[in-house]
């Protein structure tokens, strides 16, 4: 992350390290938004050449400029492949900081941001009346009706059916490994992973324990900050950064199976940077914080028994492989399964076109870029696609759903949790 020390539009020109950039081309071939439209302006080097122009002087920073910063998937794919090392995903996101720095946010977006997702209790209330709404049926006589339209009508086909309770109001602070205890692991539990894929986190702490984890699960904790990070809102960012800090105390790591909540805990350490009495323990989290996916190869993992008969293809979020360089762990845990077919897809480490809200915002780039990977998913003749990230394993879901061909979609842990409870059933 790139720190906004000054409010001076644009003095982050050096510090994105945007200089360094030759104009070789290597971007072009994995960005998304380029290869969707053909377009310059849509590039990485595009967007580098626009932020430049605004910082010499020779552009104004209006509409169309905020527009084409708004384009970008920040899937950072174009920083993996880069060979002089450019920051172009975190320069987009910090010219997104000081344009809302500058520009007063949206309501629904103020709302979203600053008052739903930092407290844990308004999110769970809100899960409750979706939930009823799913589940008395007003769900039937609502898509029926015709009257939801427009992006409302992306967010309820987003939806999937919702758990009974909150994870979070389930799970006790403390929980016991199974055998000695090789390891204390914090288990950050991501938003979503607690009011949607209830089962994939429960799955994830099975694992935890099944390799001698004790788990604690701290209820101070709170939203990580990824969709504050991805829309430029520092301030709420930082907030939220101190409250996990404060709340997570002795472990020897901490984990989360939420890709992005992973990759923002491994950057607090840049996020409180600034702040005297936070910097040191902020860094602490940032050394401790692990993938689950990174954290369960990096064990002697025991190994799974139960066979899990699956043809399964793994998609890559964007946030564990280009945000944190991870790739091979999550192809290795589903390699462990017995009976498990790994068919690898083409282009698995592209964008599924979730992009935190990319699919509200820009709903024709996001259908595009899902019927891609839905059609890379068919041609590999999976059943299963395989992820480790709340926002892929919704779009997919949808990706799926509109197919009508029957492919399911799961969290690598819970094919790993679906071995050992096997082998416990069948010895």
């Amino acid at each position: 992350m790139i720190a906004l020390e000054s409010t001076s539009l644009w003095q982050f020109v050096e510090q994105a390290k945007r200089a360094n950039c030759s104009r070789c081309g290597f971007c072009l071939a994995v960005c998304p938004t380029y290869k969707l439209t053909g377009l310059e302006v849509q590039s990485p080097r595009g967007r580098i050449a626009l932020i430049d122009a605004v910082a010499r002087g020779d552009l104004a920073p209006g509409p169309g400029f905020r527009e084409h910063m708004y384009h970008c998937l920040f899937c950072q794919a174009c920083e993996t492949v880069c060979p002089s090392g450019v920051k172009i995903g975190r320069a987009v996101v910090t010219a997104r900081a000081i344009l809302e720095k500058e520009h007063e946010a949206s309501l629904p977006q103020r709302l979203a941001l600053r008052w739903l997702l930092p407290y844990p209790r308004r999110l769970e209330l809100a899960a409750t009346v979706l939930r009823l709404y799913q589940r008395l049926g007003l769900r039937r006589l609502v898509r029926r009706s015709g009257l939801m339209r427009g992006r409302l009508r992306q967010m309820e086909e987003l939806l999937p059916p919702l758990p009974t309770r909150p994870l979070r109001r389930e799970l006790p602070e403390v929980i016991a490994a199974k055998g000695p205890v090789r390891h204390r692991v914090g288990f950050f539990l991501g938003c979503f992973m607690s009011l949607v894929y209830a089962d994939a986190s429960r799955a994830s702490i099975e694992v935890l324990t099944e390799n001698g984890c004790e788990v604690v699960v701290p209820k101070a904790q709170r939203c990580c900050g990824a969709p504050h990070l991805a829309d430029g809102d520092r301030t709420a960012l930082e907030a939220l950064a101190r409250r996990n800090v404060d709340a997570f105390g002795e472990v020897d790591f901490i984990v989360s199976d939420c890709a992005a909540c992973s990759a923002t805990l491994k950057d607090y350490a840049d996020v409180l940077s600034g702040d005297s009495a936070y910097a040191a323990r902020a860094e602490a989290v940032s050394r401790k914080a692990r993938d689950i996916t990174e954290f369960l190869a990096g064990l002697p993992l025991r190994p799974p028994k139960g066979e899990v008969r699956r043809a399964v293809s793994y998609h890559a979020p964007c946030h564990l492989i280009h945000s944190q360089g991870i790739s091979e762990a999550p192809r290795m845990l589903l390699r462990a399964v017995p009976g498990l077919e790994l068919r690898e897809m083409r282009e698995s480490d592209w964008c599924c076109g979730s992009a935190g809200a990319y699919g509200l915002t820009h709903p024709e780039r996001s259908a595009q870029l899902l019927e891609r990977k839905m059609a890379n998913v068919e041609a590999a003749g999976a059943r299963v696609v395989a992820t480790a990230n709340p926002g892929c394993m919704l779009e997919l879901r949808l990706g799926a759903e509109r197919r009508g061909d029957g492919v399911e979609v799961m969290h690598v842990t819970q094919l790993l949790a679906e071995s050992y409870r096997r082998e416990r059933e069948h010895p």
